[in-house]
Parts: C-alpha cells; sequence; structure tokens
C-alpha cells in the first residue's frame, strides 16, 4: 500500500535555502553535520530511570505580548540562555517565539512542554521518576554557542540531578538542530537521550534507535521520524546524523 503524495516530508533545509536566496542572501546557512555520532546505551530498565526533560519552549511572561495559541511569531519572547524550573511545581510555557505553525498550534502543552505526561508515566512506573529540575535550551542558530557554552550546563545540571537518561524536546526546524547538538553532547557524556519533535503544532512519538535498521519507542537514542521530517538528523537507521560542524 502506497502512501499519499502528500505524506511526504517537510523539507525545511531546501525551502530555508531558496528563502534565503530569493531575499538576495548569496550564501545560505549551513546546518551542522557530522558523520559519527555518538552513543550511550540505557543502563538500566526505563522504569528504574530518572529523567531529566529539556524544551526549548519559553516561560510565558505577560510583558512581552502575546505569546497564546495562534499569536503571531514574537521575537520578544525569546531567551538567550539556559534556565531551570522545579519539576514538582506547574509551569506555564509557550512557543510563540519559534518558527511554528501558529495556525494549527494544539492547546495541549504536552506538545511542547510534556512535563505532566511525565508525571503521569512516573506514577504508572513507566518511568522511574523526574529529576528535580527541567531545563529550558535557547534556540540559537549559533552551533558553535550552543556546543561550547550551553551544552556543557546542560551536562552539567545533568550530571548534578543524577539523570540517566534525558528527554529533549524541538519545537522548530532551528530548535530540531539546537537539541540535537546538545544530545550529541549528553551521548559523549554518557548520558542516553530521546529528541522528540513537534509538528504543525503537535508532538510525534518518541523515537529512538536500538541499532542499525530498527525502531524502538519510549528508548534512548538521537533520532527523528524519517516518515515525518527530513529536517536536521537522519535516524540511527541510517546510522548517522546528517549534521556538519561550520
Amino acid at each position: 500500500m502506497t502512501a499519499p503524495d502528500d505524506d511526504q516530508p517537510i523539507r525545511y533545509i531546501e525551502r530555508t535555502h531558496a528563502w534565503y536566496g530569493a531575499l538576495g542572501y548569496g550564501n545560505p546557512y549551513r546546518y551542522a553535520q557530522f558523520d559519527e555520532v555518538p552513543f550511550t546505551p540505557l543502563r538500566k530498565p526505563l522504569a528504574d530511570c530518572r529523567v531529566m526533560l529539556l524544551t526549548t519552549a519559553a516561560p510565558y511572561n505577560p510583558d512581552l505580548g502575546d505569546q497564546g495559541p495562534g499569536a503571531p511569531y514574537n521575537a520578544a519572547a525569546k531567551f538567550y540562555e539556559v534556565y531551570a524550573g522545579e519539576t514538582e511545581l506547574d509551569h506555564d510555557l509557550r512557543v510563540s517565539h519559534v518558527a511554528v505553525d501558529q495556525a494549527h498550534l494544539s492547546d495541549d502543552v504536552n506538545c511542547w512542554f510534556p512535563l505532566p505526561a511525565l508525571r503521569k508515566a512516573a506514577s504508572r512506573g513507566r518511568i522511574g521518576g523526574l529529576t528535580a529540575r527541567f531545563l529550558g535550551v535557547p534556540t540559537n542558530r549559533s552551533q558553535r554557542h550552543t556546543l561550547d557554552v550551553d551544552a556543557p550546563e546542560v551536562v552539567q545540571c545533568c550530571r548534578e540531578d543524577a539523570a540517566d537518561v534525558a528527554v529533549l524536546v524541538a519545537n522548530c526546524p532551528v530548535c530540531h538542530q539546537t537539541l540535537s547538538l546538545v544530545a550529541r553532547v549528553l551521548e559523549a557524556a554518557s548520558i542516553p537521550t530521546v529528541v522528540r519533535f513537534t509538528r504543525s503544532g503537535s508532538a510525534c512519538p518518541l523515537y529512538s534507535c536500538a541499532g542499525r535498521g530498527s525502531i524502538v519507542s519510549a528508548s534512548t537514542g538521537i533520532c527523528t521520524s524519517s516518515r515525518y521530517s527530513d529536517v536536521i538528523m537522519k535516524t540511527r537507521i541510517l546510522g548517522k546524523a546528517s549534521m556538519k560542524l561550520v
């Protein structure tokens, strides 16, 4: 059975190159690419693991303009440093500061900040629990800043909170790159990761790759579903990530 014609990956990289080319930029932005991908397997069952949640969503600030569902892109709501919040408390995080399809944005916070869903998973014994803090990671087009400044801070926080695994929630095309770079550094630091991505305001399933040629859900590894997105990373089904440091 074949897929319908409109069931195709959204070619973000090609579109952004075409867009900047039309604006007169002769040197389009280059996304990161690596031939080798660090990988750290889980050391114990997920039901025994303490999970660290990372997101590119921003804390709501009523002084920064419209940030609700359907709001236009709002650069004023951006943040530029890693921030932390207590997982025992409720938080109002939003995504008006990133390039997402606001016209179809769900009002379910679990799409961009699945703290409620992870709490439920912990109560059901699906995960061992949450770290004391979650982290917000700024979307940054500077790959070096992400690798040299933000990612090391994330690693330090994960170690301080004794995280066994990190779940990273990307909410826009550049967010995918940012959190993929952070995941790369985390895996190199022996902290397993799962990257969840959002499309059209809806969260796609958590995917991870247990090895070449296989996908498993809710385990460990860095990947996005190639069925939905070729934006930043090819999955570990292919054995590599499609990112190159420039």
